[in-house]
């Protein structure tokens, strides 16, 4: 059992929290709307009304944001992360932002005499409620093994890939791949749909077949009825692959197919789709191929 903080309780993140408490851990939690950790607070979790408050609470604190931008607006000023953290306590942030945005961060958590990993996290709700997410870990050897225990009460599967940074390298090498996955999948439906076998049969065929990954088995079925609320949305995917292309360009690594796919995210928020599942990017094509979604 440990005292722990938690910032940022979307869709992830409250789900986080609740296998936590599930585990026996006490939390703190921090969310810009409080009406969204109301279930959580019914459940026995802490309320503090500011990042600084979780971070003086808890002796360990994930913080789980947006961007770049709503990181550094939990981090700084009297009522940020860095007001709050002392020495010997552990921030993980499983926020994806750049690699050189979270290494700074982490210098500013060690002036504190405290410590700070990069944790993303590769998975969905879904694998996440099956106990199957995914943790990657860059920073200190020592605080990794210090932190594991916790991290494997979220997912099974906990990775320690290097020095601070190299754990968001790798969460972000991971989203590209699925949104080009995703946009194949699409392509091979549509060239089913329009050569006469119907939608349903081809996703049923493609989601059991040589190419069915886990992300193209719980997300594929996309194409026939989106979720009501996206599980990762336009927008967000969009940042990730900007991130990605950035990153290309710092280490000289050509992303063709990653350019490509990011531009059916353009054409799905020119289409009105920002807020929708990134697996949008079905209807988009399927637009441009002539067919009616």
């Amino acid at each position: 059992m440990a005292n722990l903080g938690f910032i940022g309780l979307g869709v992830m993140g409250s789900q986080m929290v609740d296998r936590l408490m599930n585990h026996g851990h006490t939390v703190t939690g921090y969310n810009r709307t409080r009406a969204k950790a109301q279930w959580l607070i019914d459940r026995g979790m802490k309320f503090s009304d500011t990042p600084r408050g979780v971070c003086e609470a808890a002796d360990v604190t994930i913080s789980m944001v947006t961007n770049a931008a709503a990181l550094k607006d939990c981090a700084e000023g009297p009522n940020g992360m860095l007001a709050g953290i002392s020495a010997g306590k552990v921030l993980i942030d499983m926020s994806t932002v750049s690699p050189a945005t979270s290494k700074a961060l982490a210098e500013k958590v060690r002036a504190k005499g405290a410590d700070m990993v990069d944790a993303p996290v590769s998975g969905s709700i879904v694998t996440l409620q099956q106990g199957k997410l995914s943790v990657i870990v860059g920073g200190r050897r020592e605080t990794f093994e210090r932190i594991k225990p916790l991290l494997l009460d979220i997912g099974p599967r906990v990775t320690h890939v290097g020095e601070n940074g190299l754990a968001l390298v790798m969460k972000i090498g991971t989203n590209l791949s699925l949104l080009v996955q995703m946009l194949a999948f699409s392509e091979g439906v549509l060239l089913a749909e329009k050569s006469g076998i119907s939608r349903e049969i081809a996703v049923d065929v493609l989601t059991h077949s040589a190419i069915a990954s886990p992300m193209v088995q719980y997300r594929g079925p996309f194409v026939l009825q989106m979720p009501d609320e996206a599980w990762f949305n336009v927008n967000m995917m969009q940042k990730d692959m900007l991130l990605a292309l950035d990153l290309g360009r710092q280490v000289d690594v050509p992303l063709p197919m990653s350019a490509a796919a990011n531009e059916m995210l353009t054409a799905a928020r020119g289409m009105g789709f920002a807020e929708q599942d990134f697996a949008v990017v079905f209807q988009v094509l399927a637009r441009m191929s002539g067919l009616a979604t």
